[in-house]
């Protein structure tokens, strides 16, 4: 009688910052007039005091895998939760006796919000047993092989407002990695109105996060709102106040639309809001410089301490 080794698919996934669809929530805390405490989800009703309390983020992963399919002949169907395309590297290790449709390694785009069947794996030689290790790594965004002809991004606050960029391109502190090289802190107060510096659709946000400190924990607590453009390039807007997010996921937002408020979460140091415009170049994520629309309808590169101001009005 032949023997038939057992399958083995082991998959490893390949993390980003910013790439977790995160499920949080804020507990609230009081004490009503006979003295007993109360916790809930949502704020008492009564005029009664309360506290906060920030509950621990459950993150979601961005791809999610399923195995289908008869043993002799597995199946992997990939879930893409974000509302944008995503990059996906499959490959097989320690295979033998295995044919896989279509053949690895291989590069395959996932569409927003969807699930599809992507890979089929059989014995070459149907009367042997097979064997393998299948791995798969993941990029928020569509591959692109060219950079986009637009460039130009209006200010993301309201025309009659002026701030100061404290950290800009290539910026020594937290702007030197290729997803952050031409990134741009803004200062500006707590509450102020985000708004969308070009169209697109949302493609992912995180709401929940409360507090900011320049420490590792925090690296993945910023408050952030991602949307994709139709040239395939991400703008993101990052340390966003805890729930002022005033847009859906999936959403498509018009240049000007109020979209948050600006915060101070996450990995940060005081108030500001973090833009930078991201593109996916082929299983790495890379921003890319940009310019600011002014005024006078001229544009400007952004750069340490200089001051821009608002050019469209809240919509």
């Amino acid at each position: 009688m032949l023997s038939t080794r057992n399958i083995q698919a082991a998959v490893f996934t390949c993390c980003m910052v910013m790439v977790f669809v995160a499920s949080a929530g804020d507990m609230y805390k009081w004490k009503d007039k006979d003295g007993v405490w109360h916790f809930s989800s949502t704020p008492p009703e009564t005029d009664e005091k309360f506290n906060t309390v920030e509950m621990p983020a459950d993150p979601k992963p961005m791809v999610g895998m399923r195995k289908l399919g008869l043993d002799r002949e597995p199946e992997y169907s990939f879930i893409n939760n974000i509302w944008g395309p995503v990059e996906l590297e499959l490959k097989l290790h320690d295979a033998e006796n295995v044919v896989s449709e279509p053949p690895l390694p291989a590069r395959l785009t996932l569409s927003g919000q969807t699930e599809e069947r992507l890979l089929k794996i059989k014995a070459a030689d149907p009367s042997l047993g097979f064997s393998y290790r299948l791995s798969y790594r993941q990029m928020i965004g569509p591959p692109l092989k060219q950079l986009p002809a637009e460039v130009n991004y209006y200010p993301p606050f309201p025309l009659g407002m002026e701030f100061p960029i404290s950290q800009g391109f290539d910026g020594d502190v937290t702007h030197k990695e290729p997803p952050n090289q031409y990134a741009v802190d803004i200062v500006m107060p707590i509450g102020t109105p985000i708004l969308a510096a070009r169209s697109g659709r949302v493609m992912d946000m995180e709401d929940d996060f409360h507090g900011a400190a320049q420490q590792k924990r925090y690296l993945t607590r910023s408050n952030q709102i991602r949307i994709l453009h139709d040239d395939g390039t991400m703008a993101v807007y990052a340390h966003l106040q805890a729930n002022s997010l005033k847009v859906r996921q999936g959403t498509i937002v018009k240049r000007g639309q109020w979209i948050a408020n600006s915060g101070n979460t996450g990995y940060s140091n005081g108030p500001h809001l973090h833009f930078v415009v991201q593109l996916n170049a082929g299983m790495s994520l890379e921003s890319i410089p940009f310019r600011f629309v002014t005024p006078t309808a001229g544009t400007m590169t952004p750069s340490d301490r200089m001051m821009i101001s608002g050019v469209i009005p809240v919509r």
